[in-house]
């Protein structure tokens, strides 16, 4: 009885079909990951980039039914001007009180206290958002 070959001699007709689709699926595969990975830090990287002002509330405190004291931090390049907008709420979810407050010091880290006047009783303060205004 003779031996009975499974295959083709290794290397003797070159590769197979299905070895040149591997490579080639491989090659796409690595091209286009690497393409989503430039996307993805690209749009990190705008996006951050692009936030000239943050800001945060530090402590806020009910002085009375018509008024709330904030502590609000902005973080921002030393020219950098922008606006910062508090927003206080009632227990009801409703907005009682809003206030734009200007953040135009030229430094890089800003604290400042702001009393925002209420027409109700509030149970928070939140910051809405900062935007630059150049600089």
């Amino acid at each position: 009885m003779g031996a009975v070959r499974e295959g083709l001699p290794d290397g003797r007709y070159g590769r197979s079909a299905d070895q040149r689709a591997d490579r080639k699926l491989k090659i796409v595969g690595a091209v286009l990951g690497v393409a989503l990975l430039g996307v993805v830090g690209w749009s990190g990287f705008s996006y951050i980039s692009g936030q000239e002002l943050s800001g945060r509330v530090i402590t806020w405190d009910r002085v009375s039914d018509s008024a709330v004291k904030v502590h609000l931090e902005v973080v921002k390049g030393k020219d950098d001007t922008g606006t910062c907008t508090l927003r206080s709420q009632a227990d009801s979810g409703a907005e009682v009180g809003r206030k734009d407050v200007t953040v135009d010091a030229p430094k890089e880290q800003v604290d400042v206290e702001v009393t925002i006047r209420t027409t109700a009783r509030a149970t928070n303060a939140v910051l809405v958002g900062c935007t630059s205004s150049g600089g």
